[in-house]
């Protein structure tokens, strides 16, 4: 029984014609060969799977061959070649650098470089994942990588090029590997079924391509496995249950199910999805590449992007046509977020449940607009809804307040605008006659003039009441400013009991007070209470109308250390300020101060 070997090591390319999808590197190694213009440090990055190695091995087989073809590449008849494809070749050596990237290990490498090669032109090294080189390896391998003797050839191949030193990059050739199509990796894995007489549907072909990510090393360790897997026969289905693949035949039921707003079917659908033991992570990230190639399928020119099977491709264009543009990018846009989202959501099934609501409903809630060439989302609503005005009581004036006659009569007073005001007689309410106008103009309305006398009537009964307007005085003002700091006290409002100590307080005139402050946090701490301060104020005062402007007055630095002792008049305003019974003694003494 022969030993088994897995593809990937059966079917390495031996030659630079079969490489798979690097002919950009293939092609200029193949003429630098040719023309015989060799650097003698190559760097060899891209991603895992595409052949950095194997360029590697082919280019030191292909210099040191006997024989080489006119188009550059090894015979593989002569001594070299077939030591070569023996691995007993003295003139390769391989270095992992993962497994050895001390000093020591480059330092024992670059004492083979000073011996000749015994048969052939050139020694090739090949250290395979450099980037793992720790700094002071990298140093010790400077100034060989700069000058080696030239039968040495350096071949540094990694996955992370930006992990190696600038120094290193600057001595070296860069040859970037691009991740392989789809398409080459399909017709590869058509080429190895074909000789290893493997029944393969394209489909399923399609789907490994799809998995491996532009990974050749990858598409094989697969092809290997579904072989084992499926004794021979590859075919669409079993290769999906095979790489627990969700089938996109359940992407295309859902968009009907959604889209017709079928959201008991949709959620069924997701149900029979996860009973299979599909995540709901893969289920939306699915969902979101389904959504794109409609996007994609929109316009057939774009069609060529789609990376799907051939069986699917007419299928695609057809749902692309019957959904909306709108819809999609508002499906692509919530399955995204939801996505994005999923790995917080503590109820996993109800968060990919949510989505299918989301989407069930989705063309309720949007709609794209076509503005001038600009298309832009907007949300649909049903009915335009009234603006709610606030109802005004019915109050009682007498008619010649506002039209000169004698009679009261009942109104109703509508603001309609900041120009109009509209006054409804009873009579005219209950008939449901339109009331008259009063436009504004330049004299003063008669509204103006009866809210004139009834702020008069207000004040007129506070009177009567015994709610006189006290008389605004400044040691008054310190007073109900003291009252005020207790109640900040008891609200254990500390930084604003201190900023409000440390204010200045001036009266204006009867209404007015001036309050000035030596910064602009003060000020914000006194603006913060500016609601239940002009509350308080008022009320001490008996006097609706009064209010107050903070000032900032910023002190000059003083030269000399320490602080200005206060005057006498100073200190007894902020005595009183702190104990209001003092200024209720003087009043009860009728003493006189002399300040």
């Amino acid at each position: 029984m022969d030993k088994f070997i897995v593809s990937a090591r059966k079917y390495r390319p031996q030659n630079f014609s079969t490489v798979v999808g690097q002919a950009h590197i293939t092609t200029t190694l193949k003429n630098a060969i040719k023309n015989n213009q060799l650097a003698h440090a190559f760097l060899f990055c891209g991603p895992r799977g595409v052949g950095k190695t194997t360029c590697a091995r082919i280019l030191a087989k292909t210099i040191n061959c006997e024989n080489q073809t006119k188009d550059g590449e090894a015979c593989n008849t002569c001594p070299s070649c077939v030591s070569f494809d023996a691995g007993t070749s003295l003139n390769i050596h391989e270095l992992d650098a993962a497994s050895n990237n001390s000093v020591d290990d480059i330092r024992s490498l670059v004492e083979q470089v000073r011996y000749a090669p015994q048969s052939g032109k050139y020694k090739v090294y090949i250290v395979d994942e450099v980037h793992m080189l720790s700094s002071s390896a990298f140093n010790a391998f400077l100034k060989t990588l700069e000058e080696p003797p030239p039968y040495a050839i350096f071949i540094l191949a990694t996955t992370e090029k930006h992990k190696i030193l600038p120094t290193i990059l600057s001595r070296c050739q860069i040859f970037d590997f691009k991740r392989i199509t789809n398409n080459d990796t399909i017709e590869h894995l058509q080429e190895i079924c074909v000789k290893e007489n493997i029944k393969a549907d394209k489909a399923a072909l399609h789907v490994i391509a799809q998995k491996s990510e532009g990974c050749l090393r990858d598409a094989l360790s697969i092809l290997d496995k579904i072989v084992s897997f499926t004794n021979g026969e590859l075919n669409y289905s079993n290769t999906l249950e095979h790489l627990n693949i969700l089938d996109e035949d359940y992407y295309f039921k859902l968009l009907d199910f959604v889209y017709g707003q079928q959201l008991s079917d949709g959620m069924l659908l997701y149900d029979e999805i996860n009973q299979k033991g599909f995540e709901g992570d893969t289920l939306l990230e699915g969902a979101a590449e389904f959504i794109r190639n409609l996007l994609v399928s929109k316009d057939t020119r774009a069609a060529m992007l789609l990376e799907v099977a051939d069986d699917f491709k007419q299928k695609y264009l057809e749902a692309a046509q019957r959904i909306s543009t709108g819809w999609l990018i508002g499906a692509l846009n919530l399955l995204s977020e939801a996505a994005i989202n999923y790995k917080q959501a503590r109820n996993k099934r109800l968060h990919v449940e949510l989505a299918i609501i989301k989407l069930s409903y989705l063309q309720q809630a949007i709609e794209l607009v076509n503005n001038d060439g600009v298309v832009s989302k907007k949300k649909v609503v049903e009915n335009a809804k009234p603006v709610a005005f606030r109802s005004i009581p019915v109050i009682r004036v007498q008619r010649g307040e506002l039209t000169g006659a004698n009679p009261p009569v009942e109104a109703k007073l509508m603001i309609e605008d900041e120009a109009t005001v509209r006054v409804l007689p009873a009579t005219e309410l209950l008939t449901g006659q339109a009331g008259h106008r009063l436009p504004t103009s330049t004299k003063q309305p008669t509204s103006l003039a009866s809210l004139e006398r009834i702020r008069q009537k207000v004040t007129d009964q506070n009177k009567t009441n015994g709610n006189s307007i006290k008389e605004l005085t400044e040691e008054e003002l310190y007073v109900s400013w003291g009252g005020f700091i207790e109640k900040l006290v008891a609200k254990k409002n500390h930084s604003a009991v201190t900023n409000f100590k440390m204010a200045v307080l001036k009266v204006i005139d009867n209404n007015s007070i001036e309050i000035t402050t030596e910064s602009n946090i003060q000020q914000k701490f006194i603006e913060q209470e500016r609601a239940a301060l002009v509350d308080h104020l008022q009320n001490h005062f008996c006097n609706k109308q009064l209010a107050y402007t903070v000032l900032i007055v910023e002190k000059e630095k003083q030269e000399l250390p320490g602080e200005r002792p206060l005057n006498t008049k100073e200190q007894y305003l902020k005595i009183i300020e702190e104990y209001p019974l003092v200024k209720e003694l003087k009043d009860r003494l009728r003493l006189e101060l002399d300040y």
